[in-house]
Formats: C-alpha cells, sequence, structure tokens
C-alpha cells in the first residue's frame, strides 16, 4: 500500500506533528455514530502491535490491517490552499475531501477518543 502526499500536505502534515516524535495513522472510524464512516488521521505515541506501514514519500502511515480493505492500493493525500483539511484519493476513488488531523498522543487508548462523527 502506498500514498502518494502533495507538497502542501506534506508541509501541513509536518506543522501539525511539530517537534515532537510521533506517527501519522489512517483510521476509518465507523463506530460511535450514524454514518458510513469518516476517514481521520492520527498523530500517536506509537504504532499498535498489529499496526502495518503504509509507505509514503514523507514517513511512513500506519493502519490497523482490519480497515485496509477500506483503502486502495496506490492513494494520494492532497491539500487546498485555501481549505483546512485533506483529500485522499485513488485512480477509482475519491475516500474524503474533509479529512482532518486528530492529535491522540499522551491518550492511553487513542482509539476510544477517534468514535465519533464530529472531527474538530
Amino acid at each position: 500500500m502506498e500514498i502518494q502526499i502533495g507538497s502542501l500536505a506534506k508541509e501541513r502534515l509536518a506543522e501539525s506533528l511539530g517537534d515532537g516524535p510521533g506517527f501519522f495513522k489512517l483510521f476509518y472510524d465507523t463506530e460511535g455514530c450514524g454514518c458510513n464512516g469518516v476517514i481521520v488521521i492520527l498523530i500517536v505515541d506509537k504504532p499498535n502491535p498489529l499496526d502495518v506501514e503504509i509507505t509514503t514519500n514523507l514517513s511512513p502511515f500506519l493502519v490497523d490491517p482490519k480497515q485496509q480493505h477500506n483503502l486502495d492500493e496506490f492513494m494520494r493525500l492532497e491539500a487546498e490552499e485555501n481549505y483546512p483539511a485533506f483529500k485522499l484519493s485513488s485512480d477509482s476513488s475519491l475516500f474524503s475531501s474533509n479529512i482532518r488531523i486528530r492529535d491522540v498522543r499522551g491518550d492511553h487508548n487513542p482509539l476510544n477518543n477517534s468514535n465519533q462523527c464530529q472531527i474538530s
């Protein structure tokens, strides 16, 4: 699995990570709400034991292997100049044009905090 990250998206990801350690994780939130699922980018302290790495042109992203079926083998992550979210797409799909980052570093169980439809 691979994600090609656009230059503006790289800048925004680096800004979100800051100077502290952390990993980016694609998380497909399907629980705790009445929607079909929301993709978020989590910033986590460390990988979960079963997480799989997604190759990128920045640093590897993580994904839970149970959620890989929601994604394509080759994807693009882009950002727009005047919009504070990311767009994840592939040649055959637009996964979302409103992906937000949620920094959950320091949380004891970050997945408990991501089971919400509203993303701040």
